[in-house]
């Protein structure tokens, strides 16, 4: 699947980027959530979980396709009185990710345009209001995680595993994430400017308040992010 973006669809999402920042900037600045953030130095620790070798060709972003330093982040969220399990919960996300992502900034949709649960070696097209779209593979599946490993032409080269799990009597959800720019034009906007970093932080913790309605349950303690970067991934794998 070597062309998931056509010239007409570039373009479309292109247009789409004014109004899509738009949105982002005004729910950003009415955010109420607390947000507890921690940037710290990465490691080789940090360096991304190898993949199966059954899962990997031409089209998956490899950490030498990528351009600048390597984030190593983690979103979490501990979730009070949830109805679902940590199955359940993963079990409605498998069936629709869309039922927690939020959709003015991003839209999973099957690549090959049948509809149903995703499985390990699918492939998904994350739509996204700004001139890239992000191509993905399904990589890893537990009953409690999935995880997707980022193909040509996304703005990111890595992995996002997204799991649930029971901690201190509570329900946990987490995102984490290993990725570096997938150009100069996306390492410019997510390093140097870090406009496109604070976009990212809002989509996925609105996801994962999205997660604790879907749990029917109430979000505890805020939202902590962790955030470890690694200058130079190449010189430790």
């Amino acid at each position: 699947m070597a062309s998931r973006l056509s010239p007409s669809r570039r373009l479309s999402t292109a247009a789409r980027f004014p109004l899509g920042i738009a949105l982002t900037s005004w729910n950003y600045m009415w955010r109420t959530t607390p947000m507890h953030r921690r940037e710290e130095p990465g490691t080789a620790a940090d360096l991304p979980p190898d993949l199966p070798d059954d899962r990997i060709d031409e089209d998956v972003q490899r950490l030498a396709d990528g351009v600048g330093p390597l984030f190593h982040r983690l979103y979490r969220a501990r979730i009070r009185d949830a109805r679902l399990s940590p199955d359940e919960l993963i079990g409605r996300l498998v069936a629709d990710p869309n039922r927690a992502s939020p959709t003015e900034l991003a839209r999973f949709l099957p690549a090959d345009g049948l509809a149903g649960p995703i499985a390990v070696g699918a492939e998904l097209v994350v739509r996204m209001p700004g001139p890239w779209d992000g191509p993905v593979r399904v990589t890893r599946m537990t009953d409690t995680s999935f995880r997707f490993t980022t193909l040509d032409g996304h703005l990111e080269a890595g992995q996002i595993e997204f799991r649930a799990s029971r901690a201190d009597g509570l329900l946990q959800f987490e995102i984490e994430s290993w990725a570096r720019s997938g150009d100069r034009l996306s390492n410019l906007l997510y390093t140097h400017l870090r406009m496109a970093k604070e976009v990212q932080l809002h989509m996925w913790t609105s996801f994962l308040e999205q997660v604790c309605r879907l749990a029917e349950g109430r979000l505890t303690g805020g939202v902590e992010i962790v955030s470890r970067k690694v200058d130079d991934p190449l010189a430790l794998s």
